[in-house]
């Protein structure tokens, strides 16, 4: 159960780093309050997953789908560039995830 309850965590880091941008520095409240939320979800599910997890893969993989899923929606929401070496980037870190997963015994 335990890397089910780490990739909803990632996906609530992906909530809470692109609501930052929404919230405009924090000075809006209603994205401010979802960016507050998922943050904390986020955190609660990583504090969950470690328990059995080791904290260098957990926390390892966490940041890499919060990275994965925060670029590719800052190219789709934001008109961040999408070249080739960016993807080709992105790419490396998702590899590292899935990789991670596998030599940890999550398959």
């Amino acid at each position: 159960m335990s890397w089910p309850l780490l990739i909803l965590a990632g996906v609530f880091e992906i909530g809470w780093a692109i609501g930052l941008e929404y919230s405009d520095g924090l000075s809006k409240p209603v994205p401010t309050l979802g960016t507050a939320i998922a943050l904390i979800c986020s955190m609660v599910l990583l504090a969950r997953a470690i328990q059995d997890l080791p904290i260098g893969t957990a926390y390892a993989v966490w940041t890499g789908i919060g990275a994965v899923g925060t670029a590719s929606l800052g190219i789709v929401l934001f008109d961040e560039p999408a070249t080739l070496a960016r993807m080709g980037f992105i790419s490396v870190i998702l590899v590292g995830i899935v990789g991670l997963h596998f030599v940890s015994g999550g398959h």
